[in-house]
């Protein structure tokens, strides 16, 4: 960034900073949201449930691509769990990283 628009950019990012608009997350503003809570509960089921899925198919590829001398699908396989594994993490995770990630302040 050039240094003419240094004390600009300064100015704003104290600006941003010190502002507070005052709102804060609450669970009876608007209706329905205990339903959105239970869809979203089954979304996180619904997906750990095909992480499983995509973790035994291809487990079994990499058994099957390892047993025939395979590597190209023993390599795959090994990618798919690996894939399988870090996606049941972050959807196993996930309220815990929203949870940390909105008590986060800019200071």
């Amino acid at each position: 960034m050039s240094t003419f628009l240094a004390p600009v950019r300064d100015h704003l990012l104290i600006t941003v900073a010190t502002q507070d608009p005052g709102v804060s997350p609450n669970s009876n503003g608007l209706p329905g949201l205990s339903a959105l809570k239970s869809m979203v509960g089954a979304l996180l089921t619904f997906g750990l449930v095909i992480c499983v899925a995509g973790f035994v198919i291809s487990a079994a590829a990499w058994a099957l691509g390892s047993l025939n001398n395979n590597a190209h699908y023993a390599g795959r396989g090994k990618t798919g769990c690996l894939v399988a594994a870090g996606a049941a993490i972050l959807i196993g995770s996930a309220n815990t990283i929203i949870r940390w990630a909105s008590g986060i302040s800019i200071n």
